[in-house]
This record gives C-alpha cells, sequence and structure tokens, in this order.
C-alpha cells in the first residue's frame, strides 16, 4: 500500500501534489459540485492527512502537532514496492565545435621535397584565392564557429521496435543554456539520434551516441566529447554532452524533477494516485478505486491533461504490483489493458507511456503464466490466489481463466503459430505439475532399494493399489479437461484435453514402466489384475473420448506383454512339475482318482486368473490353450504310469516294447482266467470322467472367450489344441475298452466248456432248443459271473459299453461261423439258439444290474447279432 515519508524530499511533492488537488476541488466546489466538499471540509484534512503534510504546516493552539502522524513512516519501510521500471537518461547539450578542415601535406623526407610541396600547392590554389577566398584565406584560424548559430534535436531510437523513432515532437535545445531533454531507455541497444542545424533549420550535421557507451559507467553524471558527421566534408566537428544518468522507481524520477523545478503532471498524478489507493486501503483483494477519490483523480486528469493511457497504465502498474490470479484482478487487468493497447496500435502512445507499458507486459505475461500453469489450482477464496493443497478435481474452468484467455489474446496474435506454442507450453507445464503431485505417493517404490517391498505381501498389494488410484485419477483429471474444453473459454485452436492427455500419458507410461520393473508381477493376482484393469480402462477412456495417442503414452498391452507371456510360462510350468511330482505307485481303490481331480481344479483355478487378461486381449488365448494342451497330455501320461501295473495285462494298452513280456505273462496266466481288478475301474471311470466332464469344462471355459478372438496366431487356430487332447483321451478311452473287451473273450475261448465256436460246431440238427441250452449252460454262467464282476468295478455307463462290447464280439463269432457254412443250413438252427441265449443272457444281466437306468439303446442287439440273424432269415 502506498506510503509517504516524512522528509524535506517528500514533502517538497507532496505539496506540489496537495495544491493540485486543492485547485481542483476549488474550481468543482465553485461549478456545485457534491464531491469536492469532502475533501475541503476541516480545512482539508482529506487531503492533508492523504498527501502526509499534516506535520510540516501551522495549527491552531487547541490542535496537537501529532494529528495526522499515523500517515508517516519515518524511516521510509512502507513505501510503494519498490520495482525497476525504466532507465533514464537526461541529456544536456554543453557545447558544439565546427571548423574547417586544413589541407594535409604529405610526408616529405626533407626541406627541400617540403618546398617543392608546398610551392606546388601554392601555385594550384592561388587563383581560386585572389578570385572569391581571400576573406576565408584571411580569417582561417584555429578558432570555432560561433555556438549561437546552431541547435540541436534529440531522438531516441528503439532497438526493440525495429528502430523506431520517438513519436513525440524534437525539442530544440540550445548549447550552453542548460536545457536538457528526458529520455526513457528500453534496453542497452537503444542510440540517441542527434541532429545539429544552423539558424535556418539546415541540418549540417549528425551524431548517433549508442546508449551502452553511456550506461556501462558507474557515476551518476558524464561529460564527453563526441564526433560530428558533418554534411561539408571540409569541415569537422563534435559535440560535448552532458548526461545524467539513473536506474529508478517513477517516485524517485519524481523527486529528481521537482526539486526546485516545474511541476510534472504525471508525476503529480501518481503521487494523487497513491494517495487514492492509500486512503482506500488498496490491496489484492481490494483493487478498485471508487467514490470520491475516483472524481478526484478523473477531474485531476481532465483538469491538468494527464492522458487516459497513462492514468490506465499507471493504476495497472499498481494493481500488477499486488496482482494474484483471481477473476477480479484478471478483470480489471483486462479492462485496463485493452485501450492501451489499441492506442499502441495507433502510434498514439508517448515514449513514456510505451516504457511503462513494457515493463506492464512482462508482468503480466508472468501473471497469466501463473494463471494457465496452474488452472485446476486457482481459488478465489485463497490470499495468493492459487489453493494451497492439492484438493478435488475440479470439472468446471475456474472463474479467472475466461479473463486470463482475453488478455493473452490482447497480448498476442492467437491465430499465430509462435502464440498457440507459448499457450500450449503453459497448459503442458500445468499437467505436468497435476500429474507430479498424483505420482508424489509412489516415489519411494521407485528407488531401486526396495527389497523390504518385494518381500512383503501387503506392502506389495498396497503399492499396486496406489498405482491403481493413480491411473483412475489421471483418467480423471482429463475428463475434467474434457468439461473445461467443453466450455468454449479457450481459443478454438488449444484443444486442451490433447494437450493435457500427450503429458498425462506419458507420464503415466514411464511411472508404470518404472513401478513394474521395481515390482515385477509374478502371477495376475487380484492387486495386479486391478493395476491391468485400471490400465486398460485408461486407455479404453482416451480412445472413447477420441483423444488422439501419443508416442510414448500408456498402451497396457505393451506395459504387460511380456509379464503375461511369463505368466503363461510359468504356469505350464508350475503344472507339469505337479504332475510330475505325483508318485508312481497306484493310488487306494476310488471312483476316480484323486490326483486327475485336484489338476483340473488347479487348471480351472488358473483359466479363473487369466479372465482378467483373456477379456482384454483374446489373442492371448492362443498361449494359454497350447499350455493348459501340454498339462493335460502330461496328466494322461501320469495316470498311465500310476496305473501301469494294472494295464500291464491289457496288452494292446501296453507299449510295444513290453509286447514280447506281456506275451510270456499271457502264457502263464493263461491257465486261470483274467479277473478285472477294482484299480482299473478306477483307470478307466477317471479317462471317461476326464473324456467326458474335466475337458470338456476346459474347453467350454476357453470357448468362452474364443468369441472376441479375431486373429490367428500364424497358422494355428484356436481350437485345435482342445480338439486334439479331445481326440487323445477318445483314443485312449477306446484303446483300454478294446482291451479289455478282448481280455474277457479269451477268458470265454480258455474252457473248452465255454468255447462258443466248439459249442456251435458240436450242435446237431437233430437237436432241440433244450440241448441247446443245457450245452450252453456253462458259458451262461460264465457270462453271468462276468457281467456281475464288471459291474462292481466300472461305472455304469462304461459298464454297458464293456457289456456290449463283449456281447457283440460274441456275436461277430457266430456270425463268423455262419459265413463259413452258407451253403450248409443244418447249422443254422443251432446258431439261431445260441444268438437267442446271448441275447438273453446280456439283456437280462444287464437289466438286472442296472435296473431303470438303462436305456432302450443300451438293450438292441449289436451289429454283429443283427447281421448273424440276417443271414439266419
Amino acid at each position: 500500500m502506498p506510503s509517504f515519508t516524512a522528509n524535506v524530499q517528500s514533502a517538497w511533492q507532496s505539496f506540489v501534489a496537495y495544491d493540485a488537488c486543492f485547485r481542483i476541488c476549488l474550481n468543482a466546489w465553485a461549478r456545485n459540485c457534491m464531491e469536492a466538499p469532502e475533501f475541503l471540509r476541516d480545512e482539508c484534512m482529506v487531503l492533508r492527512s492523504a498527501f502526509g503534510i499534516q506535520k510540516f504546516l501551522l495549527h491552531p493552539k487547541y490542535k496537537s502537532q501529532d494529528d495526522g502522524k499515523h500517515v508517516y513512516d519515518k524511516d521510509g519501510s512502507c513505501n510503494m514496492k519498490g520495482r525497476k521500471l525504466v532507465k533514464q537518461i537526461e541529456i544536456e547539450v554543453k557545447k558544439i565545435r565546427v571548423v574547417p578542415q586544413r589541407p594535409k601535406l604529405r610526408t616529405t623526407s626533407s626541406f627541400r621535397n617540403l618546398y617543392m610541396q608546398a610551392g606546388s600547392e601554392y601555385v594550384r590554389q592561388i587563383s581560386k584565392i585572389l578570385k572569391s577566398q581571400v576573406t576565408m584565406l584571411t580569417s582561417t584560424s584555429s578558432t570555432s564557429l560561433p555556438e549561437e548559430m546552431f541547435t540541436c534535436t534529440l531522438e531516441l531510437q528503439s532497438s526493440c521496435k525495429d528502430n523506431q523513432r520517438d513519436s513525440i515532437s524534437p525539442q530544440y535545445l540550445k548549447p550552453g543554456t542548460g536545457e536538457s531533454q528526458l529520455f526513457y531507455l528500453e534496453s542497452q541497444g537503444d542510440a540517441i539520434l542527434v541532429e545539429v542545424q544552423d539558424n535556418n533549420r539546415v541540418v549540417i550535421g549528425r551524431a548517433k551516441i549508442q546508449v551502452s557507451s553511456i550506461t556501462d559507467t558507474y557515476q551518476e553524471e558524464i561529460i564527453k566529447w563526441w564526433p560530428l558527421y558533418l554534411d561539408d566534408q571540409e569541415c569537422v566537428g563534435k559535440i560535448q554532452l552532458c548526461v545524467n544518468f539513473s536506474v529508478s522507481s517513477d517516485n524517485q524520477g519524481a523527486a529528481k524533477m521537482l526539486q526546485g523545478g516545474p511541476a510534472v503532471d504525471t508525476i503529480v498524478y501518481d503521487m494523487v494516485l497513491e494517495a487514492a489507493m492509500r486512503a482506500q486501503n488498496f490491496n489484492s483483494k481490494m483493487l478498485h478505486v471508487s467514490g470520491s477519490w475516483k472524481w478526484l483523480l478523473d477531474e485531476f486528469s481532465d483538469y491538468y491533461g494527464v492522458s487516459d493511457a497513462y492514468r490506465k497504465l499507471r493504476y495497472l502498474s499498481y494493481i500488477l504490483n499486488v496482482a494474484t490470479p483471481t477473476k477480479d484482478c484478471l478483470e480489471l487487468t483486462y479492462e485496463l489493458l485493452l485501450p492501451v493497447m489499441k492506442a499502441r496500435e495507433d502510434r498514439t502512445l508517448t515514449r513514456q507511456e510505451r516504457s511503462i507499458l513494457l515493463d506492464c507486459e512482462d508482468r503480466i505475461k508472468s501473471l497469466l503464466a501463473v494463471v494457465f500453469e496452474n488452472y485446476k489450482s486457482l481459488d478465489e477464496n485463497s490470499p495468493t490466489g492459487l489453493s494451497d493443497l492439492f484438493g478435488p478435481i475440479p470439472d468446471c474452468a475456474a472463474p479467472a481463466l475466461a479473463p486470463a484467455v482475453q488478455i493473452f489474446s490482447v497480448l498476442h496474435d492467437i491465430l499465430s503459430n509462435e502464440a498457440q506454442s507459448i499457450l500450449r507450453n503453459y497448459l503442458q507445464t500445468a499437467a505436468a505439475k497435476r500429474c507430479r503431485r498424483h505420482m508424489i505417493e509412489t516415489d519411494e517404490f521407485m528407488s531401486s532399494n526396495n527389497d523390504s517391498l518385494l518381500t512383503d505381501p501387503m506392502a506389495i498389494s498396497a503399492a499396486y493399489l496406489k498405482m491403481k488410484t493413480i491411473c483412475i485419477n489421471i483418467s480423471r483429471e482429463i475428463q475434467a479437461d474434457i468439461k473445461i474444453h467443453n466450455q468454449n473459454i479457450l481459443p478454438s485452436s488449444i484443444d486442451l484435453p490433447n494437450i493435457a492427455a500427450s503429458i498425462y500419458s506419458t507420464e503415466l507410461c514411464k511411472r508404470l514402466k518404472g513401478f513394474l520393473s521395481a515390482s515385477p508381477p509374478s502371477r495376475p493376482l487380484e492387486h495386479v489384475a486391478e493395476l491391468l484393469i485400471a490400465t486398460a480402462d485408461f486407455e479404453r477412456d482416451l480412445d472413447s473420448w477420441q483423444v488422439r495417442p501419443v508416442h510414448g503414452g500408456v498402451v497396457s498391452r505393451e506395459l504387460f506383454h511380456g509379464y503375461i507371456m511369463v505368466w503363461i510360462e510359468d504356469t505350464r510350468l508350475q503344472l507339469l512339475d505337479n504332475c510330475r511330482a505325483e508318485k508312481l505307485s497306484c493310488p487306494a481303490v476310488s471312483t476316480t482318482s484323486t490326483f486327475v481331480e485336484q489338476m483340473y481344479e488347479q487348471i480351472k483355478e488358473s483359466i479363473n486368473e487369466y479372465g482378467v487378461v483373456i477379456n482384454r486381449w483374446p489373442h492371448y488365448l492362443m498361449s494359454l490353450e497350447s499350455a493348459i494342451a501340454d498339462v493335460e497330455r502330461e496328466i494322461m501320461k501320469a495316470l498311465e504310469k500310476q496305473y501301469m501295473e494294472t494295464l500291464l495285462p491289457l496288452r494292446d494298452g501296453i507299449p510295444k516294447i513290453l509286447e514280447k513280456q506281456v506275451q510270456r505273462l499271457t502264457r502263464r496266466q493263461s491257465i486261470s482266467p483274467y479277473v478285472v481288478p477294482n484299480q482299473l475301474g478306477t483307470f478307466m471311470n477317471t479317462v471317461k470322467r476326464m473324456l467326458d466332464v474335466l475337458h470338456c469344462r476346459v474347453e467350454d471355459s476357453l470357448k468362452s472367450w474364443a468369441a472376441y478372438l479375431t486373429i490367428t496366431n500364424g497358422n494355428a487356430v484356436f481350437g485345435e489344441q482342445m480338439n486334439s487332447i479331445t481326440v487323445m483321451l477318445r483314443k485312449k478311452y477306446k484303446k483300454y475298452l478294446q482291451a479289455i473287451v478282448e481280455k474277457l473273450v479269451s477268458n470265454a475261448q480258455a474252457n473248452r466248456t465255454t468255447r462258443l465256436k466248439r459249442i456251435l460246431e458240436e450242435t446237431r440238427e437233430s437237436e432241440g432248443e433244450s440241448e441247446i441250452r443245457e450245452r450252453m449252460q456253462a458259458l451262461r454262467v460264465h457270462l453271468s459271473d462276468s457281467i456281475y464282476n464288471l459291474h462292481e468295478v466300472f461305472s455304469s455307463r462304461i459298464f454297458v459299453a464293456i457289456c456290449r462290447g463283449f456281447w457283440d464280439r460274441l456275436g461277430q463269432i457266430v456270425l463268423r461261423f455262419l459265413e463259413s457254412r452258407k451253403e450248409n443250413r443244418i447249422w443254422y438252427r443251432g446258431s439261431d439258439y445260441a444268438l437267442g441265449i446271448l441275447d438273453d443272457v446280456f439283456a437280462s444281466e444287464m437289466q438286472k444290474l442296472l435296473g431303470n437306468s438303462l436305456q432302450d439303446k443300451d438293450l438292441d442287439p449289436p451289429q454283429s447279432v443283427v447281421d448273424a440273424r440276417s443271414i439266419l432269415c
């Protein structure tokens, strides 16, 4: 807030300002102006207090001299905030010397040559001297022409405006009269242009003085000669200037100009303005001068001819001293700046006004930088205009943003690439600041010394949760930018969502890469899946919001691809190790293998873990399918190893290298029938369950994602691996089923009384059905016992399949017997009775053991029986 010091220098300035205002008020009072009496009452106490001159005036005896002492600041500590406005130089022309140039003689090496040269020159010039130059020759001496015949004009050439000259009319200075001219400098590249004229205002010489040659010294005053470049080549000249210069505020400049000299209207206006602001408690939240003081300032400007541009610039300069990025401050700045900028375009500003404007422009640009670089952190209620805490993400533009854009458009050509680049840089800086604030909490996870994090599951989970929160918050930041952009406050050429997203996405990608590298995910656990989902959703949101992808931005698949492939391979290896770790000994008898059930449960859990991955990137289904197929093959191999001893007697179900050993065992055991062990039932039940249930569940789970798969991996197509497992299991099941049937047939063929072909061959044409049944009684008993044993070992469907296979193989014996005796019908009757007995045994036994669970098709005769009956017809 402006104040005044109680010293003689300030007192003189204050008296001048007080006098000016006093006269204005008297003049207005005479015109019956209603505002004037407020300043005139109580012996002009308001004015005297405002300008701090109470102490220097006489006081009535009934009033204390201390009245109004609160106005002063004796040590000057409360002066207006010091600031470097302009560099001022004051130039006075001391002397000008113009003398004719003496002819120069060429250098000689002897007196003789000197005389010869002088004689030649004399002869050459004598005619001209005799005719017209006698007077000049007689007056030629070292004395200069009189200074009274010269006048000078001084102009300042600006280096900041393409060597533009000051628009003020030049001031004519006489040498040695003490007249001076004041200039306001813009840069060290400025120059003083000097023109010397004669009494007829004809320019006879010029000089150009670089300001840098003056201001490089630390002296307050310098007196120096500078050469003049004359139009008359026969004369030489020089000019002596006295230069006073200083780097100061306007108040200091005012002091210098007001000491014993004429009053300057702008300087006095500054003092009145400062008094008005002080009286109205001017501060960052109270920027407006209103009421009677505003009237006084208007009257002063009108009365003393202070330009409107200067008024606005000086007021603006004081506002910028306490400026904050708030709506009121920026709107007032725009209101003051706009007409001044129009005046500059019209080239109506004075040199002083342009200097003040340049300083104001720099500070306004700094203020705009604060606004745009913190456009989401602006707070109208904060003393600084910025929120101290990192609060919630705003979903609408701050009130200060609109006037800031207006000011920016006044200072810059918003259609130019340069202006757009400046504004984009501001907004990118703002995004970088917001992004940095979000990421502060995860800085600890980025250091290389985070061994404790890698070993603490709770810490790892918390770290991944924080990263997930960052993804969500940055997505909300971009969504807020879209809402702000849709308010149409920013120029149409500024695409705020894309500008901000380019920073958010690249910074987030860097942080995610660094975090995943420092704390790599070992498998798709819940906290890992949540981060993956948040990352994928962030990418999806940008696409749905039509935000352009940027190089180095978040591509969730690229971030997690390497880890996903490692996860799938680790899952495959872990499941394979679990298969190989199973004991090779045959486990206890049970309905199905516990090992297989557990392995498929692990497969199910693993597939469920990858749901979050496959749902977003179905192409990983190919790799997962291949890994699961390898595990299923290994399960089958491990199962066969577990039941190797049980499967050994089944000749067709063992490796070829053991064929000879099996043959020896078969011959050795031929005297005793093969009894199906319970372990074989467990094995077959397990294979059947793998084929019909367990593998189908796995295949269905993978197929549920296949609908989203639109690409193929080379020549591979999804489903090939699963189909190969189905074929493998079906082949294994059929192979072992046929081997069991062959063993049962071998049992029946091993005994003469149960050998079906022998029974048929011994049948006579004269024998009736009763004789045939009696002959087949032993076979019938054997079949009943075998069927019962099968029912005890196998599940119902396997039991039915083996029974029907057994039935079919016996029917083939009858069929081959009939086919070999087609021409001899005497064997037909016995064969017909035999087929009936077989049908009766298998149908009755299966129905007795299975009851209503038996299906109608299970009782239908097999194909071999049907073919045999066709021959008998």
